[in-house]
């Protein structure tokens, strides 16, 4: 069976503590949020779950079935606690008390896939011969952020890429958001970050921002905008977008029409905690009210 999408990462157990104290566990990860948005799209998904093989509840939470999805043993389950400071959600401390295993290419399940999506939560999730390694397979696609976010004794600190000039180029899809467009970048100016990073060998940029998504080949640069009516469901926004963009790439259809549908998915996401549990006609629903 060929599939559209393979998501590769850790699985995590997240503790979300609200800006005004109410505190929130489950399962999370880019893994997971991704998993349920590529489905949404109508798109076929097989996901590679990094995780302690003794928390099959998380596996169990995905709501699929044995055929899309497989448990890569680890020492550790990943558990992350996010602490939101602001109304709006978009300033968090994020803190890690455990991290999974890296995930080596001889683990990598053999399921023939159009993409491969890197979803890492950490920099240590993937060895750099991963990359170098799928980009033999298929498409290969990366959330930045798990090449950018280091785990130091629990705090969570962004720092540069050091070898992004050497490894970029293996990416045909590559998601940021704005922050991490900055860091790698070292410009504010999305445009022209997206612009900086395909000069550096990415195919196909996403960059997510808390008012909308950005998406840019190299000829020509599209933008949708976020339209969420509230923002419980802010935990696991970019994975949203990305997962449901790859699907809509996957199945062949072009970037603006990927990308309008990915923020529609998103912004119908962010109205509620939890992954996006929607089908493609919700998606399509919700797009006719709040964007046609």
């Amino acid at each position: 069976m060929n599939h559209d999408v393979m998501l590769i990462g850790p699985a995590c157990r997240d503790e979300n503590i609200d800006y005004d104290g109410t505190v929130v566990r489950g399962v999370g990860g880019a893994v997971f949020f991704c998993d349920f948005a590529v489905r949404a799209s109508g798109a076929d998904v097989f996901s590679a779950v990094k995780i302690n093989e003794k928390d099959t509840d998380i596996i169990d939470s995905f709501e699929t079935d044995s055929s899309h999805i497989a448990l890569l043993p680890s020492r550790l389950t990943t558990l992350m606690r996010n602490t939101y400071t602001t109304p709006t959600r978009e300033t968090r401390i994020a803190e890690c008390l455990a991290q999974s295993d890296p995930i080596l290419p001889a683990e990598i399940p053999d399921e023939p896939s159009t993409i491969y999506h890197l979803a890492g939560l950490l920099y240590g999730d993937f060895p750099l011969e991963l990359i170098t390694e799928l980009a033999k397979k298929g498409k290969v696609s990366a959330d930045i952020q798990g090449f950018l976010r280091h785990n130091e004794n629990g705090s969570m600190n962004f720092h540069d890429w050091d070898v992004k000039k050497d490894y970029l180029k293996y990416f045909d899809f590559l998601k940021t958001d704005a922050a991490e467009a900055k860091i790698i970048t070292g410009t504010e100016d999305r445009l022209e970050a997206a612009k900086q990073m395909i000069a550096w060998g990415v195919k196909e940029v996403v960059i997510t921002h808390n008012t909308e998504v950005l998406a840019y080949d190299g000829t020509e640069a599209f933008t949708c905008p976020i339209k969420a009516r509230n923002l419980s469901g802010r935990t696991g926004r970019g994975d949203t977008t990305m997962g449901s963009y790859l699907g809509c790439r996957a199945k062949g259809l072009s970037i603006p029409e990927s990308l309008r549908f990915a923020t529609a998915c998103v912004s119908l996401k962010m109205e509620q905690p939890g992954p996006v549990k929607a089908t493609r006609e919700d998606v399509e629903t919700y797009l006719a009210e709040f964007y046609d």
